[in-house]
């Protein structure tokens, strides 16, 4: 099978033929149909996400056919089209998977990180972290949802009953959850590089009350601000932005480092928290969510032997939206 594989941190994918893997006990061979191409991928393939499987073929926004099953699986069948996302696995013994933390597993294996993903026309899936879908979505359409919808959704409900969100950094997370936001009668206020219009145009006909620069203040004081952008000065922009009480929270995997800042902004019971990972639980219900209304994901398709281009456009804050790889 064809498939982009990095060898070396900090060097271009390469698309070669490489072996088809087989599913093993309780895996699933995927014939992948889409694969959205994730900030994550982008921190892997640089190098500043470190100890990855090498070589390895990147992807965790994957939406495939299952073509075989493993022995012992029982949840899906050959034809149906799943869902499969950055948790790969989990030990489901330690403290935190019978906790019902499993996304911070000590043991937990991570999709086009630790296994092998989704830029490629094959690839297995461990049956019990693989996802139904919610009716009435194209592949392509659907694969952003696997990881911008579901990291998305796990911070917005850490925002818990914020109604003046703001969002740093309008990419494929930040287009989606203003979506939701929306059909919740949340308000959201995006914030954007300095002078990228065309974005901040994006927002507001996405339903955004307000957009504009990340180093501006909102006309109003937010309730919580969800950080997608990894640059640590906007977690200060979000302290400034947030109302006494209010919550900051870092979305992403990785991020510069924040810079020292003065305590009064954190003062009056103001909270900085990380999301890491996600649950099966958060997929569950981000696709229940996904199925009461549409979601239109803003894409553009780009075949499987160029993944190269659209990384270099993410990486220059180049993308609308989000990027499918088709096969």
């Amino acid at each position: 099978m064809k498939a982009m594989v990095l060898e070396r941190a900090g060097s271009p994918l390469k698309y070669i033929e490489v072996k088809r893997p087989e599913p093993g006990p309780g895996q699933l061979l995927i014939k992948v149909e889409a694969c959205g191409v994730c900030r994550t991928d982008l921190h892997v393939i640089d190098g500043e996400l470190t100890h990855p499987k090498l070589p390895l073929i990147p992807g965790h926004e994957i939406v495939g056919q299952v073509v075989a099953v493993g022995d012992g699986t029982n949840r899906f069948k050959k034809g149906d089209v799943v869902g499969i996302p950055w948790l790969a696995r989990t030990c489901g013994r330690c403290k935190y998977c019978t906790s019902g933390r499993e996304n911070l597993c000590e043991d937990a294996l991570f999709t086009g990180y630790t296994v092998d993903g989704g830029y490629a026309e094959y690839m297995v899936s461990y049956e019990a972290y693989t996802f139904k879908l919610p009716p009435g979505y194209a592949p392509e359409r659907a694969a952003p949802l696997l990881c911008a919808g579901l990291i998305g959704h796990r911070s917005l409900s850490m925002a818990g009953n914020a109604n003046r969100i703001g969002l740093y950094g309008f990419g494929a997370a930040a287009h989606i959850i203003t979506q939701v936001c929306k059909f919740q009668d949340k308000k959201v206020y995006a914030f954007t590089r300095e002078g990228d219009v065309e974005k901040q145009k994006f927002a507001r006909e996405l339903g955004a009350v307000w957009a504009g620069d990340a180093n501006r203040l909102p006309p109003v004081e937010l309730d919580a601000a969800i950080i997608f952008a990894p640059v640590g000065s906007l977690v200060i922009s979000g302290l400034k932005a947030v109302s006494k009480g209010g919550k900051v929270i870092c979305a992403g995997i990785y991020m510069s480092d924040i810079p020292s800042f003065p305590y009064d902004i954190l003062w009056w019971e103001r909270q900085i928290r990380s999301v890491a990972n996600l649950t099966r639980r958060d997929g569950e219900e981000f696709m229940k969510l996904a199925s009461k209304f549409p979601i239109k994901t803003q894409i553009t398709i780009i075949a499987l032997r160029d993944a190269n281009t659209p990384l270099s456009m993410l990486r220059n804050g180049l993308l609308k939206g989000a990027a499918v790889l088709i096969p």
